[in-house]
């Protein structure tokens, strides 16, 4: 069986620009307005494409759809599922690598908004391409995490606390990703841009630790900056 999110064979064949156009034009409709809400025949005028070019090149509608889904998630991060750490790493050296190349890539203002908001929208509003795109692009980061997890705690089983305490980590950096403009509003604009993601990176995984077990709590007056090895 075809995996939904490989690439059709032979679409070398075809110019990569056409290819290409259609998944930038597709992925910026899909984002804005949903699967259900895009025509094919739309997506072909805006791109200066015809419909055969979407066939050879995914199948059909749903195949254009997951292909807006993999470009958005492959360009926002390379390699997700292969990561080699120093051999000097500790586990926490591990957690702070994670969550600055998680925050790294969700804070990542190069990329088109269609890549956050499509992504965004496939997640909160799920359709068939859901499952496949979170074995594909999702799991392999939970792994990484997960092998973190078991350093920090050997012989611990994989179980309902874990995945918490995974998703917790994760939901911090998601925070920053998602809430900006309210971020904006409390802090102000020198705050919000004071906020990169060093400081990010040292906060969150400072905080991570602590409730851990692995470091000092966090006090309101704790110098800024501290590290965390």
């Amino acid at each position: 069986m075809k995996q939904l999110f490989s690439p059709v064979s032979g679409y070398s064949q075809v110019p990569d620009d056409i290819k290409t156009k259609l998944i930038e034009t597709a992925g910026a409709s899909f984002a804005e307005r949903g699967y259900d809400a895009v025509g094919i025949r739309e997506i072909c005028q805006n791109a200066g494409a015809n419909v055969a070019a979407v066939n050879y090149h995914f199948g059909d509608k749903r195949g254009l759809y997951r292909a807006c889904l993999e470009h958005a998630q492959t360009c926002r991060v390379a390699d997700l599922d292969e990561v080699n750490w120093p051999e000097s790493y500790t586990a926490t050296d591990k957690l702070r690598a994670f969550i600055r190349r998680m925050l790294e890539e969700k804070l990542n203002s190069q990329r088109p908004e269609w890549h956050q908001e499509l992504m965004l929208r496939e997640l909160s509003r799920p359709s068939e391409s859901c499952r496949e795109f979170v074995e594909a692009y999702i799991r392999p980061s939970a792994k990484t995490l997960g092998v973190i997890m078991a350093e920090l705690f050997p012989g611990r089983e994989w179980d309902q606390q874990t995945w918490m305490i995974g998703f917790s980590i994760v939901g911090q950096v998601l925070f920053y990703q998602l809430q900006q403009p309210v971020i904006r509003v409390l802090m102000g604009e020198e705050g919000f841009q004071s906020l990169n993601v060093d400081v990010l990176t040292d906060h969150i995984t400072r905080f991570c630790l602590a409730a851990l077990g692995y470091g000092e709590p966090l006090l309101a007056d704790a110098p800024r900056g501290e590290q965390v090895n």
